[in-house]
């Protein structure tokens, strides 16, 4: 499921980054790599907070979209 879908403050496993490989990348650099944890922090609107290795990264709901997980 996309993470968009996850409730704030729930830890979940990413299984995997849709989209072309521009996108990918980019969020792969951001460091949302397969099988590593992320939390939901909040949810402001339509974006996401989600802390990611120690940092903290907001996303717009089209790119939250592409990061699927578990």
């Amino acid at each position: 499921m996309p993470v968009t879908m996850v409730e704030t403050g729930k830890v979940v496993t990413i299984t995997g980054i849709t989209g072309n490989d521009k996108i990918r990348a980019h969020l792969h650099e951001l460091g949302f790599v397969k099988n590593d944890q992320i939390t939901i922090v909040n949810k402001v609107g339509e974006n996401l907070i989600i802390k990611v290795k120690n940092s903290r990264i907001a996303l717009d709901v089209s790119m939250a979209r592409r990061i699927m997980v578990a």
